[in-house]
């Protein structure tokens, strides 16, 4: 087990670790503002009135445990406010928190979150590719859950690995709306009976995209009702550190079994496209400082239509216009703005060549690999 602590004296972290017991008193025995994020599949105070069968009279395996059996909505929103409020000392003043829930809760939950000070950035909703269907036929088919993601405070710090998600979703930008399928075939961990040893079990591919979307490799996830061990396996597949924390037994010996099997991947793979703007900053002037670009040598517009001279100071001169690259080739071309960078090209060995090449050279020099 891999521990961390923030002082000497102060309590232990432990890590990679299943803790038995209320998520309640756990969580408050943990040292204050240590976790990077919190994935929370709270119970959904289902309110189920006795059994529910399909049209065939086969009974359904519906959600019945008595962990997701509260006396009343007082009682439920009770224990909804206690748990937020303990995660909300465990997350660091750059953590965040998601809620996974249904129509039954989420609303409830989503109103405890705002009152105990999180900010919600957003809601997402997992839309089911296979859902159960509504085999009563009096509503409609129940096809989604709802996530929410919140920062713990507003204006506080968060991280989002945007380009990753992007990668994830073929280039384009990650919408709101996830379509994944619920957790099935091999997936679907069993009990020693062969019954399924969770009604609630998560995919991990619903998993996998929070955590590459708003964690790091060596990050601590704390899964507050860990059940199975969903967030704990693909925090250990994806390099995370995790705590889980679970009060029924039968769960955390699932668990257990299934993460003795899990193996971390290599490091490499790891690596996540990162944002542009992470990128360490390389001021132009560098390149004419390195002899990479000389005083007096023409820049020429990737359109061909103008051309400017770098001056021995970082700055060019086009015409009647002098400043940054940024600067002189938003003048030449009356635009609001321009990414000189890309915008500008030279000549070397008869070919164009942009000076974001240049760029990207120091960038490697500096350990930055571009992704």
């Amino acid at each position: 087990m891999k521990t961390k602590t923030k002082a000497k004296g102060a309590v232990t972290l432990p890590l990679n670790t299943i803790l038995a017991g209320d998520c309640i008193e756990v969580m408050r025995s943990l040292p204050e503002n240590s976790v990077d994020l919190i994935f929370a599949d709270p119970p959904y105070n289902l309110q189920l009135k006795g059994e529910l069968h399909r049209p065939d009279n086969s009974r359904v395996d519906a959600v019945d445990d008595h962990w997701d059996q509260f006396a009343s909505f007082a009682a439920y929103d009770r224990f909804t406010q206690e748990w937020l409020s303990a995660a909300r000392r465990l997350l660091k003043p750059n953590g965040a928190i998601w809620v996974i829930g249904s129509y039954h809760n989420i609303f409830r939950v989503g109103a405890a979150m705002q009152n105990a000070g999180f900010w919600i950035l957003n809601d997402v909703v997992w839309r089911k590719s296979n859902p159960m269907p509504n085999f009563r036929g009096k509503r409609f088919t129940n096809a989604h859950e709802t996530m929410i993601w919140a920062s713990k405070e507003e204006g506080a710090k968060y991280t989002f690995n945007y380009e990753a998600l992007k990668s994830l979703n073929e280039g384009i930008q990650m919408r709101s709306d996830w379509v994944l399928p619920i957790c099935n075939g091999g997936e679907r961990l069993k009990d020693e009976s062969g019954e399924k040893a969770h009604p609630t079990q998560k995919p991990q591919s619903l998993l996998h995209r929070v955590l590459v979307g708003s964690t790091n490799p060596g990050d601590v996830v704390l899964d507050p009702f860990f059940g199975t061990g969903t967030t704990g396996a693909v925090a250990k597949m994806l390099g995370r550190d995790f705590i889980g924390i679970e009060r029924e037994e039968a769960y955390r010996k699932v668990a257990e079994a299934r993460l003795a099997k899990v193996r971390r991947f290599e490091r490499e793979a790891l690596e996540v496209t990162a944002s542009k703007r992470a990128a360490p900053r390389v001021p132009f002037g560098q390149l004419v400082e390195r002899g990479m670009l000389r005083p007096g040598e023409e820049l020429y517009s990737m359109n061909k239509r103008h051309k400017a001279k770098v001056r021995a100071d970082g700055t060019l001169v086009g015409g009647d216009v002098r400043g940054s690259i940024h600067q002189v080739g938003a003048a030449l071309e009356g635009a609001p703005s321009c990414n000189g960078w890309t915008y500008w090209h030279i000549k070397r060995d008869g070919k164009s060549v942009p000076i974001d090449v240049f760029r990207q050279q120091i960038r490697a020099e500096m350990g930055h690999r571009p992704n």
